[in-house]
């Protein structure tokens, strides 16, 4: 069967800057879905894309595309509203954990499709994975199921929800193309839109830690993000958060698991709560519940039972004890005075090197490897107190973890205060 475009055309227009139509969109989307344009040839276009940008038309017909290259979820046999959290990714960005269950407890089902950690930056999937038992793939019927019985779900989208996104996403990390905001939008939406959910709250990360480093560009993104859920339907809103230093006081899997188990307990570091109950009143607000304020379920101990239901609920134990890792280092003050910089980029790839992360999507990750964290930005410290422990199965992984850590923390006079603002501005 004869193809409808030649693939060189379409390169060579967004090369000089031009426009792709509806219909070069919806035949380049599906043809490489198809294997009919090959990955050097799609690779080109991306990075054309990157260098000379899309128009709204073109991201939301492409977002279009992609989402229909597979199937949609319905949650609508449910009988209650449901919201949905994507992060942008981030260092010690465990927030989904606690999130969850804590909307569900305050009657919003929360379906929440997750990934896997790329490079410096941690995936939910891979922390779930620490605990004992924990399974991530789910069928429909099965995540459909959950949120009726649980009402919160974290698991691996379906490999039938946009097919062209997972091909495509895997293509853009090997080619230096994920940068572009249009392709970010996309990729993030065409999964979101599909996924069937009635609201959507974004926290797209700004930062050294982030893929966003500036404020001017994640707001764009963000910008991108709510006019197209919002054109699909979706009640979308977003949040513009810190990613300067780490979330948190882990970076890591079974560390984090850890320090979401203590917020949903009632303690754990305060950035971690505040950012937690933001956005949960989000989700809230976004699916239409008024009247509930999520800090109390935080405290009454409701969400930590949807927690535990949910865990078991895939196959997990949440009363096991987490790996340990069996070595450990640690990094000391070199000066008496106040903590005002602790890079999130630095501590996210000292954590990858330490094991808690992968290189490429088929690498293995180490649940215990990470990095906690001893001291927050604004605090006073003492030379040769403790600012981070080390966290690795072998110790020939600290050297490279260390040279990560070169510049990354910086001591001032005591006196000193760094501003600090978790959220940054709020879109939609």
């Amino acid at each position: 069967m004869a193809e409808g475009f030649d693939v060189v055309d379409l390169i060579r227009a967004k090369r000089d800057g031009g426009e792709l139509s509806d219909e070069q969109i919806d035949w380049v989307v599906d043809a490489y879905t198809r294997s009919v344009v090959a990955d050097e040839q799609m690779s080109s276009l991306a990075m054309a894309i990157l260098l000379r940008g899309m128009e709204f038309r073109e991201i939301s017909r492409w977002t279009d595309a992609m989402i229909r290259t597979g199937g949609r979820l319905d949650f609508s046999s449910l009988g209650v509203p449901t919201a949905d959290k994507h992060s942008t990714g981030g260092v010690g960005d465990k927030i989904t954990l606690p999130l969850a269950p804590l909307v569900a407890a305050c009657g919003v089902a929360v379906p929440q499709l997750s990934g896997r950690g790329l490079g410096h930056t941690g995936g939910t999937l891979d922390k779930l994975g620490a605990i004992p038992g924990w399974r991530a793939s789910l069928s429909f019927d099965e995540v459909l199921s959950q949120l009726g019985s649980v009402g919160a779900v974290i698991c691996a989208p379906t490999s039938s929800l946009a097919p062209a996104d997972q091909k495509l996403y895997a293509l853009r990390d090997v080619t230096g193309t994920v940068e572009s905001i249009p392709l970010i939008a996309s990729s993030i939406m065409c999964k979101k839109i599909a996924e069937g959910t009635g609201a959507l709250v974004l926290d797209v990360k700004v930062g050294s830690g982030a893929f966003m480093k500036n404020v001017a560009d994640a707001r764009s993104l963000a910008a991108t993000m709510v006019e197209l859920g919002t054109a699909a339907g979706v009640r979308t809103v977003a949040c513009l958060t810190d990613m300067s230093t780490p979330l948190g006081l882990t970076a890591g899997n079974a560390l984090e698991v850890r320090e979401s188990v203590e917020v949903l307990a009632g303690g754990g570091p305060a950035d971690v709560i505040s950012l937690t109950v933001t956005l949960a009143r989000e989700m809230l607000s976004a699916a239409g519940v008024d009247g509930v304020d999520p800090a109390d379920a935080l405290l009454d101990g409701r969400a930590m039972d949807v927690w535990r239901r949910m865990i078991v609920a895939q196959g997990g134990d949440p009363s096991a004890a987490l790996p340990v890792a069996p070595e450990t280092e640690s990094v000391l003050a070199p000066s008496s005075g106040v903590l005002v910089k602790l890079d999130a980029y630095a501590v996210g790839v000292a954590a990858w090197r330490l094991g808690a992360g992968r290189a490429r999507k088929e690498d293995p990750v180490s649940a215990s490897a990470g990095v906690e964290i001893h001291a927050k930005q604004g605090a006073e410290v003492r030379a040769g107190q403790p600012l981070l422990t080390l966290h690795a199965e072998d110790p020939s992984r600290f050297a490279r973890a260390m040279d990560a850590l070169v510049g990354a923390i910086e001591i001032a006079p005591a006196g000193s205060r760094p501003e600090s603002k978790l959220v940054l501005d709020r879109i939609g």
